[in-house]
């Protein structure tokens, strides 16, 4: 797993320790991440984000006017692009070849190939004896067939390297059995998936890539509300070209209504229309957008968190300590406020994350939470310490609401997860995490889910070794679901509680994707999207296949499908696919452009940097979470804050 580039912390907020506990704020940001945006566009007449109408290239030169026939699409390169400034780690490209004869002899396949968790050991959250409750099953067919055979795909690779784990020399000889005995065989092994309680969705997509989607059940695929565009091929519909700043601004938020597609910008949120990009409305806020919620009311409002004031000279780095609610429909700020600790004195509270559940606002910090009725900002409940040193870590909110309550010492913290009233905050059910978990990360509130990294075992920044299903009622543990950074990709960060992404909760499962592996393709990578049972934690023996050269991401749940994201190789533009939650039968609702420009420009929006991605009813919207002053060694480059895709 990858962790995305972090927002470089301010001075002004204190570390993730106990209140009380010494504070030595961290330097201010030396300059902006590697790996940034290259120089902006300047803004259209008109003021920034005014879209212009874009051509048949709409990456190209802007002309004033619309020309008068469509200038022909430039000849396809002769030679693979070259990747682009400042391309993430683990990104788009592809590996070179291997050595000439670096492939192992494959032996025959073992039953417990890529994908499949070992059987653990007796230990924590599992049963001493086989069989019983918890204990993870075995598939009945070895992991690593193809659901169909694959043709090897050619093509130039793009310098960078795929960037995820590569697999184990045992993985690459279960990998490279698996496909040769397909290619002898002629035919895939088809999984059919375990059944579950064909529930109704009761959760979102987790992390902000996913966004929440709109409509009613029951009138799409799987019951869910997106429908297959008559015409999957998509052509850009507008861009929105990214400001110039001097430093690192986030720019954290996006969201959707029935009419606009809405960003934040620098010290203000705007509203775009969904289909052309012209602006409907647009807001000043007092200062910078520090953080913001995910989660939408059916009256299309939203939580965010900023900053008091712009930066002075005197002050560079104003507080995160203003909680204010979005009328997204109306396009205005209903209200905004501070708060204080109930033993910190005067001085208002910062805090890091916020979310919405109901008509709940509730945020969380290193001092504390708090909680605000949606409608007024009325206080529910103030920062406080108990006389154990407990507080507030942060919340998760969408269909209830959640607590990660931290107590201890920073040497040893204990955290414990608890399901509250949301009107009171009165806590409903409580479940101690184990030992050894510094951070817990609330994947769904309904079900309850939770992601850690038990005793630092993964290794890999993801913030991610374990899954927790919690019965809420109780809060009893279910089952503890183990997932090995080397083979899984969901990613949390490593602080927030509810900023987790890559995965996606429904249908009483949790859906995950693969590290990315070789595939069959002599250049680039593949992988897959799996599911593990809430109640049993087994691996269910279904799976979704990305295909070679292309890497799923679920982006968010839709009824009983996955709304997914597959990121396509440097000559194809990517695409969005539903899954059957069931079957994980695949169904095409886009196909983006493979013109170089547009491509290019896609690939900036990658979810391994922490892009947002929202894709709603034939139309993707990408966009940036941070922006930072322009390359100094492709300052000419034009680079966008959003760029949107419609299939109409």
């Amino acid at each position: 797993m990858t962790q995305p580039p972090q927002q470089p912390p301010r001075p002004d907020e204190p570390s993730d320790t106990p209140p009380g506990a010494p504070n030595t704020p961290p330097a201010p940001p030396a300059g902006p991440p590697a790996g940034g945006f290259g120089a902006p566009q300047d803004p259209p007449p008109g003021g920034f984000g005014q879209p212009t109408p874009p051509p048949a290239d709409p990456f190209g030169k802007q002309p004033q006017q619309p020309p008068a026939a469509p200038p022909q699409p430039p000849a396809a390169p002769q030679q693979p692009p070259a990747a682009p400034q400042g391309a993430p780690a683990g990104g788009y490209g592809t590996p070179p070849p291997p050595a000439p004869g670096s492939y192992p002899t494959p032996p025959a396949p073992q039953p417990n190939g890529y994908g499949y968790p070992q059987a653990p050991q007796p230990g924590y959250g599992y049963p001493q004896a086989p069989g019983q409750h918890g204990q993870p099953g075995m598939p009945q067919q070895p992991y690593g067939y193809p659901t169909q055979p694959m043709q090897p795909q050619y093509g130039a690779p793009q310098p960078g390297g795929n960037g995820g784990k590569k697999f184990s020399t045992q993985m690459q000889i279960i990998v490279a059995a698996a496909v040769a005995v397909v290619l002898i065989i002629g035919a895939g092994v088809i999984y059919s998936a375990t059944s579950g309680d064909g529930g109704k969705d009761e959760a979102s997509s987790s992390g902000s890539t996913g966004g929440e989607g709109k409509g009613g059940e029951g009138s799409g695929l799987a019951g869910g509300s997106e429908k297959v565009p008559a015409n999957t091929k998509s052509k850009v519909a507008f861009q929105v070209p990214q400001p110039v700043v001097k430093d690192i601004v986030t720019v954290e938020g996006s969201w959707l209504t029935d009419k606009a597609y809405v960003k934040s910008g620098i010290n203000e949120i705007n509203g775009y229309d969904r289909d052309k990009g012209t602006k409907l409305w647009s807001f000043p806020l007092p200062g910078e957008v520090c953080t913001t919620s995910r989660h939408v009311s059916k009256d299309d409002k939203t939580a965010i968190v900023f900053q008091e004031t712009k930066p002075t000279k005197e002050n560079k780095y104003p507080s995160c300590n203003q909680v204010g609610v979005i009328d997204l429909a109306a396009g205005k700020l209903l209200w905004s406020k501070s708060v204080t600790s109930a033993t910190g004195g005067d001085r208002p509270v910062t805090f890091d994350e916020v979310t919405l559940s109901g008509t709940t606002v509730a945020a969380g910090g290193t001092s504390g939470g708090a909680a605000f009725k949606l409608a007024d900002g009325a206080e529910l409940w103030k920062p406080k310490t108990g006389a154990d040193g407990c507080y507030d870590r942060g919340y998760a909110g969408g269909e209830a609401l959640a607590v990660v309550r931290k107590c201890g010492t920073y040497d040893s913290p204990q955290l414990t997860v608890q399901a509250l009233n949301p009107t009171t905050g009165a806590p409903l059910s409580s479940y101690q995490m184990p030992a050894g978990v510094e951070y817990a990360h609330i994947i769904s509130t309904k079900p309850l889910v939770v992601a850690a990294d038990v005793g630092d075992t993964a290794g890999d920044g993801s913030g991610i070794s374990d899954f927790f299903s919690i019965d809420a009622a109780t809060g009893k543990l279910k089952v503890r679901i183990p997932a090995d950074a080397e083979k899984y990709a969901g990613d949390c960060d490593s602080t927030e509680v509810e900023k987790c992404q890559n995965m996606a909760v429904g249908n009483n499962r949790l859906y995950l994707p693969t590290e990315r592996h070789d595939g069959t393709s002599e250049y680039g990578d593949t992988n897959e999207v799996v599911a593990f049972d809430l109640d049993t934690g087994k691996l269910l023996g279904g799976r979704a296949d990305a295909g070679d050269r292309h890497i799923l991401t679920p982006l968010r749940m839709d009824g009983t499908s996955i709304i997914a994201y597959k990121e396509a190789p440097y000559d194809k533009g990517g695409q969005v696919v539903s899954i059957d939650g069931e079957t994980f039968k695949q169904t095409t609702l886009m196909e983006n452009p493979d013109d170089e420009a547009v491509r290019k420009a896609e690939k900036r929006f990658s979810i391994g940097s922490g892009a947002e991605l929202l894709y709603s009813e034939g139309q993707l919207y990408m966009s940036a979470k941070s922006v930072h002053k322009p390359s100094t060694v492709t300052p000419d480059e034009k680079v966008y804050l959003v760029v949107a895709y419609g299939t109409g």
